[in-house]
């Protein structure tokens, strides 16, 4: 098995070498370095059909062909990554059980199998578009040479959203924050006596609409710790861990539209179109609301004889025989301090778009975390910069997309587009669809409505189709088998809900 994957990676990194030193027509050798990706008004080809359109382009810059093979390459590589983890954990056993039979194992700190801690690595969802950044930097070198390579990755590629689901994400976890949300949560849960489904409930309805306000990053962030700390770690069933995976990630995809401010795809337009808050809520955000309550009543029923079963096990076990990690710790915290952290974390949304203020009051933050130490947990950062590395790489893949993106959106009527948005967001971070859907001339606001609309309704299907979705998955990824969430399993159950959200956006 091992020897057929590596072989068929070579023979994709072969062909792709191969397919960089294709020449196709010259119009990519005669605008200048500064120009890649080619500006999509220079194909020159607004009156041809799209399949025209599309291969006319492909012959135009060879290199569209080669960066659309690598990045369906990425993706497959996600699709790849549960059977990479189980193959890490057998190369590892089998190298371990050799030096044992050998008496060699204890004697050093060398019972580790590099080929076993490679295939883990290959297996970590939130590295592998980084992973494939690097084939797609060779094959930008291959094309144009090392002054684009260093222009793309400096100058077109923005990594201010990496950056700021670093800090959000870091800041959100802390225990003030963590406790001050999960007191707000609280109230709601008393309403069902805070057995574990209110608990659920609350959590999967309030917080989603809470990212319209400190961000859909952030709100992602305290969802997947508290679900953690209520839900999973009770050992539900499989089938109920991904439904309810399915339903976070689609509920905080669309939770952010109540603003014009919180959901990354709805940044890309707000001041393009001059979508403002008032308008969001009116056309969005009230329709968000009604989704994610058909959908989360309609799953509680579902699982209902479940949740009697978790209820039943909380209350034999306690805390014997259930997990405890550090976001369990909820010892109380001055009001003055969770009020600093509040501030911190205002700082960072009112600044998002400035990488060097949030940055800046981060560092701050971290001053301020080294003076309360007693009211802190440990800071983990490991989770955050994963993400921020996972979101990084796809920005990078997603910066040479628009040649097909853009022409595929301005080639639909209104549902058909949104359909397409919603499909092609499960392939694409959905920031990317509506931020390509703004540089397409001509669209009505039926069209805008229709590609935005798709967009955050496709944004649970995949890890990758929603900014804060790594976010979700890094924590509560410790829950699922090889600590791998499967991608099938995942599109699987988050199909119902994204359905549901769909219509509420077509219907109402």
């Amino acid at each position: 098995m091992l020897t057929k994957l590596l072989s068929l990676r070579s023979a994709a990194v072969f062909t792709l070498i191969a397919l960089s030193f294709w020449s196709g027509s010259s119009l990519a050798a005669e605008i200048p370095d500064e120009a890649f990706p080619i500006p999509l008004h220079m194909y020159n080809d607004a009156e041809a059909p799209l399949l025209d359109k599309l291969m006319g382009r492909i012959e135009a810059d060879p290199f569209n062909l080669v960066a659309l093979i690598i990045f369906l390459m990425a993706i497959a590589h996600t699709f790849m990554a549960s059977r990479l983890m189980d193959m890490s954990h057998k190369v590892q056993h089998d190298y371990i059980a050799k030096r044992i039979a050998s008496g060699e194992a204890g004697k050093d700190n060398q019972d580790v199998s590099f080929l076993g801690k490679l295939l883990h690595f290959l297996g970590e969802v939130e590295a592998i578009f980084g992973i494939w950044v690097l084939v797609l930097m060779a094959a930008i070198f291959s094309f144009r040479g090392w002054e684009t390579v260093v222009f793309y990755v400096n100058t077109k590629v923005i990594y201010i959203e990496p950056m700021f689901v670093v800090v959000i994400m870091t800041i959100a976890a802390t225990r003030p924050i963590l406790n001050f949300a999960e007191n707000l949560l609280r109230q709601a849960a008393k309403i069902g006596k805070e057995t574990t489904a209110a608990w659920w409930f609350s959590i999967l309805t309030v917080a989603p609409i809470l990212g319209s306000f400190i961000t859909e990053p952030a709100a992602m962030t305290i969802a997947a710790l508290l679900l953690a700390k209520q839900f999973y770690r009770l050992k539900p069933s499989n089938t109920f861990k991904y439904g309810t995976l399915g339903l976070l990630f689609v509920n905080i995809s669309v939770g952010g539209t109540l603003t014009n401010f919180a959901a990354p795809p709805v940044l890309m337009v707000a001041a393009p179109w001059e979508w403002t808050t008032g308008f969001m809520f009116a056309n969005f955000g009230w329709k968000a609301i009604v989704g994610i309550m058909i959908a989360n009543v309609l799953y509680y029923f579902f699982f209902k004889k479940e949740f009697k079963q978790l209820d039943k096990f909380n209350n034999d076990h306690k805390q014997g025989d259930i997990e405890v990690t550090a976001e369990d710790h909820t010892d109380h915290v001055p009001f003055w301090v969770t009020f600093v952290h509040m501030l911190f974390l205002l700082w960072t949304v009112v600044n998002a778009h400035y990488p060097v203020l949030f940055i800046g009051g981060f560092l701050f933050f971290l001053g301020f975390k080294e003076m309360t130490p007693q009211h802190q947990n440990k800071l983990e950062l490991k989770t955050a910069i994963l993400v921020g590395f996972f979101l990084a790489g796809l920005v990078n893949h997603g910066g040479v997309q628009g040649w097909w993106i853009a022409p595929v959106l301005a080639s639909l009527t209104e549902v058909p587009l949104m359909v397409s948005a919603t499909v092609l967001t499960a392939f694409n971070d959905n920031a990317a669809i509506t931020y390509l859907s703004t540089l397409v001339p001509g669209l009505t606001d039926s069209l805008k409505y229709a590609v935005v609309a798709g967009a955050v309704t496709g944004g649970g299907l995949t890890v990758i189709a929603n900014a804060p979705n790594p976010a979700g998955q890094s924590i509560l990824a410790k829950f699922f088998a090889n600590r791998t969430v499967s991608p099938i399993s995942l599109a699987t159950a988050a199909i119902v809900p994204t359905v549901i959200m769909g219509l509420c956006f077509m219907i109402l």
